[in-house]
């Protein structure tokens, strides 16, 4: 197309003249004016420029990568190796196009029990996943069977979230299914593998030895992948299912257990009472043989002082000394005499022996009363 429009025109109708404003020419032809006259190359560009938008909103060669997502460009059924992070990317429609995926941290349960979902459901597809609501998926219980071949239900859950370096090549290698086909049957492969090497008896008392060897186990089966497809958070064993008749006898076991135990508490109880009694007693006597002990050395030592003193006394007794101690008690008798005339003293010579003192008034009148 030309640049100038009103050019284009006047090679077309050459017989035209510009000037003339009325439908006619000077040899009575009929001729029509360019209906872009006057308007200039800008009226062009103009319309390059819709046609331009037009093609955009029409054919719209772009998408917008959020947060929490990756893109995967395909030029003609081939998949880029590079992800493409958040922002606006452009691509050659029929040609190419971008798949958005998710990489947010998502949460599958295997359980019998109804929850209700919550989850970033603004993006559906190949980013959520089949079976998804948001970033949770629900899948029954899994069953398992015990050494002794009864069966059990676990209740697990799962927290992962798709590598974004390798997220091309995951979807490449293992379609839009790979939850399924990663997640879903390494999960009930470990479980498996880790619960039918105990007895449903066992699993309730050994629950951690459990949980930490599916968790292990798990993370080891997923990491061991070719470029480490996705990013395990946590694998969390919340509920173990037991027999209904493997339950009630666990629970009988559990209860014996348990007066055995309260048994053994109150035996430990009395026999600590009769130990605290037993140090009361063996204190009190000790205190009893310690005053005993006590009052004893007392009255020896006493005993003791006193022999010394005796000791010291009869060393110190002499014939003339007491001679006078015995003239000094004549002297009080005497003068118990001046007072008492009817009193009767028998002196004792030598004075081995004390005088007795007798009142014989006294005597006297106790007979006269007799009479």
């Amino acid at each position: 197309m030309p640049a100038d429009m009103n050019d284009y025109f006047k090679k077309k109708r050459p017989n035209a003249t510009s000037g003339n404003s009325g439908d006619t020419n000077q040899g009575g032809n009929f001729s029509m004016n360019n209906p872009l006259n006057g308007a200039g190359k800008g009226m062009s560009w103009l319309i390059i420029a819709g046609a331009v938008v037009f093609a955009v909103i029409a054919f719209k060669p772009f998408t917008i990568i959020n947060s929490g997502e990756v893109g995967i460009k395909v030029r003609t059924g081939k998949f880029n190796e590079t992800p493409l992070y958040a922002g606006l990317h452009f691509f050659i429609p029929v040609f190419e196009k971008i798949i958005p995926v998710n990489t947010r941290i998502r949460l599958i349960t295997y359980s019998d029990t109804e929850t209700s979902t919550i989850g970033d459901t603004y993006n559906k597809g190949l980013s959520s996943g089949d079976g998804f609501e948001g970033g949770l998926k629900r899948n029954p219980a899994i069953q398992v069977l015990d050494k002794r071949g009864l069966t059990v239900n676990i209740d697990i859950a799962v927290q992962y979230s798709l590598k974004a370096e390798s997220a091309p090549r995951t979807i490449e290698t293992w379609g839009s299914s790979w939850e399924e086909k990663i997640i879903n049957s390494k999960v009930r492969e470990v479980v498996r593998d880790v619960v039918g090497q105990y007895t449903a008896e066992q699993l309730p008392e050994m629950r951690n030895e459990i949980a930490s060897a599916i968790q292990t186990k798990v993370r080891q089966s997923i990491d061991s992948l070719e470029n480490q497809p996705v990013v395990l958070s946590s694998v969390e064993l919340r509920t173990i299912v037991l027999p209904p008749k493997i339950k009630g006898k666990i629970e009988e076991v559990q209860a014996a257990k348990q007066d055995v135990t309260i048994a053994e508490q109150q035996k430990e109880r009395a026999k600590q009472e009769a130990f605290t009694r037993a140090e009361v007693a063996r204190g009190e006597a000790e205190r009893n043989r310690i005053e005993a002990q006590g009052q004893a050395d007392k009255i020896r030592i006493e005993a003791e002082e006193q022999a010394k003193a005796n000791t010291l006394i009869s060393h110190s007794l002499t014939a003339e000394l007491l001679q006078l101690e015995q003239i000094k008690t004549q002297g009080k008798f005497n003068e118990a005499l001046q007072v008492n005339k009817d009193a009767r003293i028998f002196l004792t010579p030598g004075g081995a022996v004390p005088n007795i003192w007798v009142d014989a008034k006294g005597d006297q009148q106790r007979l006269m009363g007799k009479q």
